[in-house]
């Protein structure tokens, strides 16, 4: 069985830098299915396929922490400027035509929150794929998803590997990602105050840190 070939790689930490990260080449786009369909719905691995190559990853306890953190604060920042905030988490993202998939840490919808506000099922064959994509990427040598995202047409991305968030925002007429210094959306935040409220909650406690960064928005607007 698929499921248990997939079991055993996972319990030989020799396979991957980390052990909550596999990568399987070459895979039909038949074969992701079949798997697809053994590990059903309720698993806990987040799966991505792209070009014959199969990423499977099972987070662990550091990916959770900063992907949920990150999450909070991205909320935080949304009531603070009022926005509309409609979370997917770990949506999947499919194109059967281009035999790609892939499943985000946690992707929102902004600028396109009206158009899915009622929905809590996407199909990307008539609604707009998100806004923002969060990848937490700390285990070196993961599968490049910008070619899927952008075939996607997601427009950014916010990559965190540990230490340092970065952004990035599709160019259109290229199909790249760029990755820039601030966010369009959120102009007042330095990518860099993300590991540094990470590292913050550590200390003093998440919810601590979102009162403190709450408090921080609040004096942006009216400096």
């Amino acid at each position: 069985m698929l499921v248990n070939l997939v079991t055993r790689q996972q319990e030989n930490p020799a396979l991957s830098k980390a052990d909550n990260l596999i990568l399987l080449n070459p895979v039909s786009w038949d074969i992701f299915n079949r798997l697809l369909a053994e590990l059903g719905e309720q698993r806990g691995q987040r799966l991505a396929y792209d070009g014959g190559i199969l990423e499977i990853m099972s987070p662990l306890g550091i990916h959770e922490n900063n992907n949920r953190f990150i999450e909070s604060l991205i909320f935080v920042i949304a009531d603070e400027l009022g926005l509309n905030l409609k979370k997917f988490g770990s949506l999947t993202l499919r194109i059967d035509k281009a035999q790609q998939e892939v499943e985000p840490d946690s992707c929102y919808y902004l600028k396109h929150e009206p158009q899915v506000r009622s929905k809590q099922h996407i199909d990307l064959t008539v609604d707009p794929p998100p806004d923002l994509v969060l990848e937490i990427d700390i285990t070196s040598g993961s599968l490049d998803k910008f070619p899927i995202y952008s075939n996607l047409g997601v427009p950014k991305i916010w990559r965190f590997n540990g230490d340092r968030l970065r952004i990035f925002i599709l160019n259109p007429a290229s199909g790249q990602y760029q990755g820039v210094e601030t966010s369009p959306t959120f102009p007042f935040l330095p990518p860099e105050r993300i590991p540094e409220l990470i590292q913050r909650s550590l200390v003093i406690g998440e919810t601590a840190a979102l009162r403190e960064f709450r408090q921080w928005l609040r004096a942006q607007k009216t400096s």
